[in-house]
């Protein structure tokens, strides 16, 4: 029997999958979102997010980038409960990765208010999230050639024991563990320099310095080519990648990148800072939102002398805390860094995934 197509996989899953979204005695109308719902949508993360992660909040302005970037379509990606009184009380959207590299990856994200939990609304939004993401995937795959994958990936917090079961009765696996650490900043950050390469001396020596704007695509580049051997990852586009470097947290003054003889990045670490996590979190802090090394410069210490520039940069600004996430299986042992530089965790979330 001849193996069925990805395309024809897709579509025997879709055939099953909720075309609507069914009626709900808690929801009086199911609709596409507009930019005038942007502070609902976001009332409704911020009352789960106090409770699902009171470490750290989803931001306005991550909500209303969205809105911005060309390959969400909210009208065909999202749908919001609104209830009797038109309060917006869940939202969930199906995202596809705009890149194309042998893999269509979709990520599902979304809440249901706290308040209006454990009443099938959080189970409705998922079945059609699932079946957007597969009409996005059968989109896609009708377009490539060749060998190819393509999955739907969500995610949960460990102790959020009812999104975890709402996603595995849908069909998603748990497959990858995320954790949480945290590093108290009264700790003395240690110096590390990069070796040289003592096989190819012209390669010269790698240098840490401050971030500049003028670096941006750079950085978004070797960003890519650090996590080509990642889990998940997929090339970060310039829209996406000009509002993360671009945005109201994002601190250039507390980023730091490696270059090499040539003056070119080899490793980057990248931090952020949204102070109204600080609250939740009883202490101010500053996110490590990305750090990486290519993969040609790998094994000469880049790491811990880029992450140690921007930890000492975090010092001298003032927060208590240096917080990072970090994939239990990194593949290049990224949790024994994290603890070696005085890092411990706090908590885990996981991705679980339909892998078509």
């Amino acid at each position: 029997m001849t193996e069925k197509s990805l395309l024809d996989r897709i579509e025997t899953l879709r055939a099953a999958a909720p075309a609507q979204l069914p009626p709900h005695p808690a929801v009086a109308q199911w609709r596409a979102p507009t930019e005038a719902d942007i502070d609902g949508i976001h009332a409704v993360a911020a009352a789960a997010d106090a409770v699902d992660h009171p470490n750290w909040l989803t931001a306005r302005e991550e909500i209303a980038d969205t809105f911005d970037l060309p390959h969400i379509d909210h009208a065909r990606d999202t749908r919001v409960a609104v209830d009797a009184e038109g309060t917006i009380i869940a939202f969930g959207s199906a995202f596809l990765h705009p890149a194309r590299v042998g893999a269509l990856a979709v990520n599902l994200g979304g809440a249901v208010h706290p308040s209006w939990r454990r009443q099938g609304i959080g189970t409705a939004l998922l079945a059609w999230q699932r079946a957007r993401g597969l009409e996005q995937l059968a989109e896609a795959a009708a377009e490539v050639t060749g060998e190819w994958t393509a999955d739907l990936k969500t995610y949960a917090e460990e102790g959020n024991l009812d999104a975890r079961a709402v996603a595995e009765r849908a069909g998603f696996a748990p497959e990858r563990w995320f954790t949480t650490m945290e590093r108290d900043m009264r700790v003395p950050v240690p110096v590390v320099a990069a070796r040289d390469d003592p096989d190819d001396a012209a390669r010269g020596a790698v240098t840490v310095v401050p971030y500049t704007h003028d670096r941006d695509d750079d950085v978004r580049l070797a960003r890519n080519d650090a996590f080509r051997d990642h889990w998940g990852s997929q090339p970060s586009q310039p829209a996406t990648w000009a509002k993360f470097v671009g945005g109201p947290f994002f601190r250039a003054d507390l980023s730091r990148l490696a270059l090499d003889g040539d003056g070119a990045v080899v490793g980057f670490c990248l931090a952020s800072v949204n102070e109204d996590d600080w609250v939740t979190m009883g202490a101010s802090s500053a996110y490590i939102e990305l750090i990486g090394v290519v993969r040609a410069h790998r094994g000469r210490r880049v790491a811990p002398a880029v992450i140690t520039g921007t930890l000492a940069a975090i010092a001298a600004a003032g927060p208590e805390r240096a917080v990072l996430d970090v994939d239990t299986a990194s593949p290049t042992g990224a949790n024994t860094l994290y603890e070696g530089l005085d890092f411990h965790a706090t908590e885990r979330s996981v991705a679980l995934v339909e892998r078509v």
